[in-house]
């Protein structure tokens, strides 16, 4: 922040910031933003809030983001103008105060990380995520939550041929033919294949049918709120809630779908057989915050777990037996 700006963003500081950074900005304090962009390449964005009456000089934005918030059309027109013969990447929000979760999913983009190449051993004669939940294959459940809930970029790892059918161009695809070692190497798949820009991966499980927008929209809000942990899972304790500071004890129970900081990254890179984020999170819950969700976060393993999701919830009938 370099204004008078209290947004609750993850990450906010007034001090000159380590590493690559975004910046916030009132308008009236444009020039020295600008001059600071100029000076720092890992400056990846600009966030200029109630524009100025002058369009500044905006070369040094080429490349690089800009987010433009103010109520005046014709100012949001001008600006836009002139960053986009600067190169720059525009986006703009016509609204007289800072809305908290566009500005905050501008500068603190996530990608989703869908899991979909096990190979359903549990579920004799099937592979599970091509049988049907409301019409259409568990996989694209996964990917249209993520999608709908607010994710930059949905990447689906996938070893099985007819499960990259199943999604159909609705979402980036990896293929991971190490998937027999387990899910480490499908994690590692996904995170690889995320842009640079994206800060943290929500990972979802293929299997979780009614794991919905709503639950990944509320993970990232989460996230995405300052003195949020690296980690951000859904609760199991059912009915808890703390909007201040969710699950902040020790051994606090969670389930996928969870919310992984690009800082922790390297330690998940480091995973090897069937190990995935619950190896690390387990063993220091310093890391993780979990909050209630909505939805169910339960998985599809075997003929029993897809019967009772069936009679739970029978809004079509599926055409595929386990």
């Amino acid at each position: 922040m370099m204004s008078d700006i209290e947004l609750p963003i993850r990450g906010r500081t007034y001090r000159e910031p380590e590493g690559p950074h975004s910046v916030v900005v009132r308008g009236r304090d444009i020039e020295p933003a600008l001059q600071h962009v100029a000076e720092r390449d890992d400056c990846r964005s600009l966030a200029v809030i109630s524009l100025p009456a002058e369009v500044p000089d905006l070369s040094a934005l080429a490349r690089r983001r800009l987010l433009l918030v103010d109520s005046d059309s014709g100012r949001l027109r001008d600006f836009a103008e002139v960053a986009l013969r600067a190169e720059a990447e525009v986006e703009w929000i016509r609204s007289a105060r800072p809305p908290f979760e566009r500005l905050a999913a501008a500068l603190l983009p996530v990608g989703a990380v869908v899991l979909a190449a096990g190979s359903s051993t549990r579920m004799p004669g099937s592979q599970k995520l091509l049988l049907e939940f409301d019409g259409r294959p568990m996989v694209r459940h996964a990917v249209e939550a993520a999608s709908d809930g607010g994710c930059h970029q949905v990447v689906v790892v996938y070893s099985a041929a007819d499960v990259k059918e199943a999604v159909d161009g609705a979402a980036e695809l990896v293929h991971n033919p190490d998937a027999h070692t387990g899910m480490a190497s499908s994690l590692k798949a996904g995170l690889r294949a995320l842009r640079p820009e994206i800060e943290a991966a929500v990972v979802l499980l293929g299997d979780q049918p009614l794991v919905g927008s709503r639950t990944v929209a509320a993970l990232l809000r989460a996230w995405r709120r300052e003195g949020s942990r690296p980690a951000v899972a859904v609760s199991k304790r059912r009915g808890a809630s703390n909007e201040s500071q969710p699950g902040r004890r020790a051994g606090a129970q969670w389930t996928p779908p969870v919310v992984l900081s690009r800082e922790m990254w390297d330690e998940l890179y480091a995973l090897e057989g069937d190990a995935g984020a619950r190896q690390i999170l387990d063993g220091h819950p310093e890391l993780l915050d979990t909050v209630p969700a909505p939805g169910r976060p339960d998985d599809i393993d075997t003929p029993a777990d897809y019967a009772k999701i069936l009679s739970l919830f029978p809004r079509r009938k599926s055409r595929k037996r386990a």
